[in-house]
């Protein structure tokens, strides 16, 4: 199937920026987004898109301040991801049939969906708290100083290759986003590097760690959103998740009029790993509203 590869323009504090989308498939327009991390890129989509691909043209979007492309020296907020996904509903893929938003992108994706047509929403593990608040179960003054830590020259990057090298890169695959290590190929954790690799990742990649990039500041915020929406929404995840995030997830599908899925397989990534499972489970839940025959 192919690819193409475009770039949008986007301009936020000044700086002018340079965002890699890639198109794929053909039909109905699927907005799709990534899982903001420290090796968050489009390209984690793309063994989705071809199996969707099929019935509906993706629209696979890097954010602001990740992917593969340089990125200005900016103090990225959580107001930054969401002026860039109204841009995106408003310019780029305006009104589709739906959006797709994996991990800490499904928090973005419901602020923004209250106040644009976002389609049918398929939230793909969805999480709202960075890793760091996550793993102790609270914000911390602490955190928001690492975060400013970004900003040096110096210690910035120092604490930023402490974070992303290849060792805790994979340790932290293998213990949080794929189930099975086998996925962590040669050819995966190059693809990987030039994420990490870009010139200026880290004053995103750090701001996401600390909790800097959450849009909601705990669990009620983050479900009081979901409910205030009349979209259909799907919450779909997998068994294996790390506890704490599966907690969240589960709080979010036992709200009135989300359909919850739980795949027998997969943590964070499921959307990478399992990529035919969680395609059947988004295509159901789009014929539900939709006239197309499989």
């Amino acid at each position: 199937m192919d690819v193409t590869r475009e770039i949008i323009p986007w301009v936020w504090q000044g700086e002018r920026l340079a965002i890699g989308l890639d198109r794929v498939g053909h039909g109905p327009v699927l907005l799709a987004l990534p899982a903001p991390s420290s090796i968050s890129t489009r390209g984690e989509l793309m063994p989705l898109a071809r199996r969707l691909g099929t019935r509906f043209t993706l629209l696979c979007v890097d954010w602001p301040g990740f992917g593969t492309h340089a990125k200005p020296a900016l103090a990225w907020t959580p107001e930054a991801q969401a002026a860039f996904l109204r841009h995106l509903l408003d310019a780029v893929a305006p009104q589709p049939f739906a959006t797709l938003a994996a991990g800490h992108g499904a928090a973005t994706l419901l602020t923004v969906a209250a106040e644009r047509d976002a389609g049918r929403l398929c939230l793909l593990a969805p999480t709202w708290r960075g890793p760091l608040p996550t793993m102790l179960g609270s914000r911390a003054a602490l955190f928001e100083r690492i975060a400013a830590l970004a900003e040096h020259p110096i210690l910035g990057p120092l604490l930023y290759r402490a974070n992303v090298n290849r060792p805790m890169i994979r340790m932290m695959v293998g213990g949080h986003v794929f189930e099975d290590r086998a996925g962590l190929t040669p050819e995966w954790l190059a693809a990987k590097a030039e994420v990490v690799n870009a010139r200026g990742a880290r004053h995103a990649s750090l701001r996401f760690v600390t909790g800097a990039l959450d849009a909601f500041a705990d669990r009620a915020e983050f479900l009081a959103a979901a409910s205030r929406l009349r979209a259909p929404i799907l919450c779909l995840y997998g068994d294996r998740t790390p506890r704490r995030s599966k907690a969240e997830m589960a709080a979010l599908g036992a709200l009135p009029g989300v359909r919850t899925l739980v795949l027998p397989r997969g943590k964070l990534g499921l959307h990478e790993e399992y990529p035919d499972l969680v395609a059947d489970a988004i295509r159901r839940f789009l014929d539900e509203g939709s006239d197309q025959t499989a």
